[in-house]
């Protein structure tokens, strides 16, 4: 069926085509980890698996909304997709895999009001970070060392001598890392991972490591938003403990940010749920399984994205082997 049609039954779960990204520390991870159509490319940065953001869309893939952007889903679909959170002008969070093979900016999102301020209409972007895989000694540099002031830290990013302001700790498969807006921060070499964000793509670069880009010049930064976006009253950045890997099934909370909430779920066998008039996105992490929901089914392998909309209200997980998956939805 094509993005013209319009379907008479309100929407099912939904998987979308990934939207593929490159950049100079990009590699070949999501393609041989979480199967992104991405074996041709050498520098695969980032896929995009939800988002709505002007000219960057999810598009369905398959059923009967096959073509539609997430956009016009939102737009024409608003109240059956996001439920008790409808409506609203734009889907209001972004869903990504990473793929750092080389070692990213050092960098700061803002808030709401400050991308108010210097790009109205645009949100300000709050984050979360779940360690997929990583190799031995990655290091992720997030938060400032209590009592930093903004004189030293401008110093450090003119010197280099970034340890001596940015904290820093190894990173390990099963964490999960909140980056509050206003946080700088940077994501090591060697390290795959799932970023749970607000749909925003405000960025402020602070330091790049001497690196230069494609064309053998530097990036650009943007040192004067940059530092007045750093929140030096935020309390340190702890990551939280990896998953029990041990445990075949059960829940717990990893996120519980007034910009959104990020649950962990394991599943071996057979789970039923009850959906409480919200939208959810559904993230394969670990393991694969199957999922069935309003007729229908749904294969899970790592790696797979699952919109749920709100009209769902009870959908069947099944794996025999074992399912991680995360859950990202709004409060």
């Amino acid at each position: 069926m094509n993005g013209h049609s319009v379907p008479d039954s309100p929407p099912g779960p939904l998987t979308f085509r990934p939207l593929l990204r490159r950049a100079i520390w990009g590699g070949t991870n999501l393609a041989s980890e979480l199967d992104k159509p991405s074996g041709h490319l050498d520098d695969c940065s980032e896929s995009w698996e939800i988002v709505d953001m002007e000219d960057d869309q999810s598009v369905v893939d398959g059923g009967p909304f096959d073509g539609w952007t997430l956009q016009r889903l939102v737009a024409e679909r608003g109240s059956e997709l996001l439920g008790r959170h409808a409506p609203r002008d734009s889907f209001p969070l972004l869903v990504k895999f990473l793929d750092a093979t080389d070692r990213l900016s050092l960098q700061v999102h803002p808030d709401d009001a400050t991308a108010a301020r210097h790009h109205p209409g645009q949100r300000g972007k709050t984050e979360a970070w779940y360690i997929l895989s990583c190799r031995p000694g990655s290091r992720l540099w997030v938060g400032l060392h209590p009592g930093t002031t903004p004189q030293q830290l401008a110093t450090a990013l003119d010197t280099g001598k970034i340890d001596s302001c940015v904290a820093s700790f190894e990173a390990r498969p099963g964490q999960c890392i909140i980056v509050p807006a206003g946080t700088i921060h940077a994501i090591g070499e060697g390290i795959v991972l799932a970023e749970i964000q607000q749909a925003s793509d405000l960025t402020y670069r602070l330091h790049d490591w001497g690196r230069v880009g494609t064309d053998g010049q530097p990036r650009p930064l943007d040192l004067q938003r940059g530092l007045e976006a750093i929140d030096h009253a935020a309390p340190p950045v702890t990551p939280s403990p990896p998953s029990d890997t041990e445990e075949s099934r059960g829940s717990r909370c990893l996120v519980d940010r007034p910009e959104f909430q990020v649950d962990l779920h394991r599943v071996l066998g057979r789970d039923e749920w009850i959906n409480d008039d919200r939208c959810r996105i559904l993230t394969v992490v670990d393991g694969e399984g199957t999922l069935q929901a309003d007729g229908v089914d749904c294969e899970l392998p790592i790696g797979r994205t699952v919109l749920l909309p709100a009209t769902v209200e009870r959908l069947n997980l099944e794996s025999h082997h074992g399912l991680v998956l995360l859950d990202s939805h709004l409060p």
